[in-house]
């Protein structure tokens, strides 16, 4: 039976069993490209962005679990949120904790609560965060009111406000500031 062969193969074959060609592809080291790679902006930009965002997420939940759900505990009856759970093995235990020293299974919907306010305050934070950013870049690409109209006799490029044309010397209706 005969062997296939596609056009580049012997070339690749021989690329994969020496480690050397591999080091440059195109001609340029695969190591200054990464740098270039890295290097730039937006990568860059990309790497504060997620620092940025799991410093975020730290304070978020500080702030369900520290500000929020204290208040809203206490208007449910003194309910500490962190220790919601239900025991699997049927044992009753005071606090998460003692459950979680015992190694009993729980089904922790108390944590579970906070981390949907969690979602919910950053969520919407986001949303605000972009509403934001759109606002700011329609006002931005706004396209300005054009400074000419042209002359419905002569087709010339004559200004907005004029009465008569400059080049055939037509009488026209001014243009309104709002038209």
């Amino acid at each position: 039976m005969e062997k296939l062969q596609t056009p580049g193969a012997d070339d690749f074959m021989s690329a994969m069993k020496s480690p050397a060609p591999l080091l440059k592809v195109g001609g340029a080291p695969v190591l200054k490209e990464f740098k270039e790679f890295a290097v730039k902006g937006n990568v860059l930009d990309m790497a504060v962005g997620i620092i940025l965002g799991v410093a975020f997420g730290k304070i978020v939940t500080s702030l369900v679990e520290d500000i929020i759900m204290p208040p809203v505990g206490l208007l449910l009856g003194h309910v500490d949120f962190t220790n919601l759970f239900f025991s699997l093995t049927g044992k009753h235990f005071d606090t998460l904790a003692a459950a979680k020293a015992s190694a009993a299974p729980t089904i922790n919907y108390g944590l579970f609560l906070n981390a949907i306010f969690n979602f919910l305050i950053v969520a919407f934070a986001v949303f605000m965060l972009v509403r934001q950013v759109n606002r700011f870049r329609k006002t931005q690409d706004a396209p300005a009111a054009p400074a000419t109209r042209d002359c419905p006799y002569c087709l010339s490029a004559i200004p907005m406000m004029a009465t008569r044309c400059s080049h055939c010397t037509s009488e026209l209706k001014a243009a309104t500031a709002g038209a």
